[in-house]
């Protein structure tokens, strides 16, 4: 089926489609936009993956070649193809949607996918196996429960470090997944379990699809922060 004319407002008729339903229709629905998902982000000018992977590569001072990385909900590849273009080689995958990971599959970068609904199923991650884990545009209200990021430090190295993106919504779910977030990481950081290390804004990094025929992009927030090399 060809797709050569879908435009901006299609695609936002489509994602507006979606609400958080039960696991099973959340995964039905990326499913049947893995048809479509390269197309459909260039189109939206989904920016999120670049920005992130120039973040990490701007912040993190370990060696790329022999880092282990733990791409989340890794969609299509899109990061891991970002991430291979300075450097980094080894990558291991988790998404929700067998379609997706069927797209991710054909880049070959990925030593291993695994299948897991964020929130909804434990992160298949072994704790302390990975010097990079990230995240890149999950972090949101109807994607994943703020719960998840002690889930991405777990799977981090002894030093190692964790890449996120937040979507930084208007609305008060959006403001209230904001000020969740926000206190996690700090107490997180309070307890020890690991150290700030940069954080950026990532400005207008997709379209917003909240209205048709509106030309206004989101916005949202990076951080990289770096796993205790010894709890205490």
């Amino acid at each position: 089926m060809a797709h050569a004319s879908r435009n901006a407002d299609d695609v936002k008729t489509f994602l507006k489609s979606w609400e958080k339903y039960d696991s099973q229709q959340t995964i039905d629905f990326y499913d049947r936009w893995a048809q479509t998902y390269e197309q459909d982000s260039e189109i939206i000018k989904y920016r999120c993956p670049n920005m992130v992977v120039d973040f990490l590569h701007a912040n993190y001072p370990g060696g790329r070649g022999d880092a282990q990385v733990l791409d989340v909900a890794c969609g299509s590849g899109l990061v891991a193809r970002l991430m291979s273009e300075v450097g980094f080689r080894n990558f291991v995958g988790v998404d929700g949607s067998k379609g997706m990971l069927a797209l991710a599959e054909k880049t070959g970068l990925y030593q291993d996918l695994r299948l897991a609904l964020l929130g909804t199923e434990p992160l298949p991650a072994d704790t302390g196996m990975f010097d990079v884990v990230v995240i890149a545009g999950a972090l949101r209200h109807e994607h994943a429960p703020v719960s998840i990021i002690r889930e991405l430090c777990h799977a981090a190295t002894p030093g190692g470090y964790v890449c996120m993106s937040r979507v930084d919504l208007s609305s008060e779910v959006g403001r209230t997944y904001r000020q969740r977030m926000e206190q996690e990481l700090q107490q997180m950081e309070d307890q020890g379990l690991w150290r700030h290390v940069a954080s950026a804004e990532m400005k207008d990094y997709m379209m917003d699809i909240s209205e048709l025929d509106s030309d206004q992009y989101l916005t949202g927030t990076m951080h990289l922060y770096q796993k205790a090399a010894r709890l205490h």
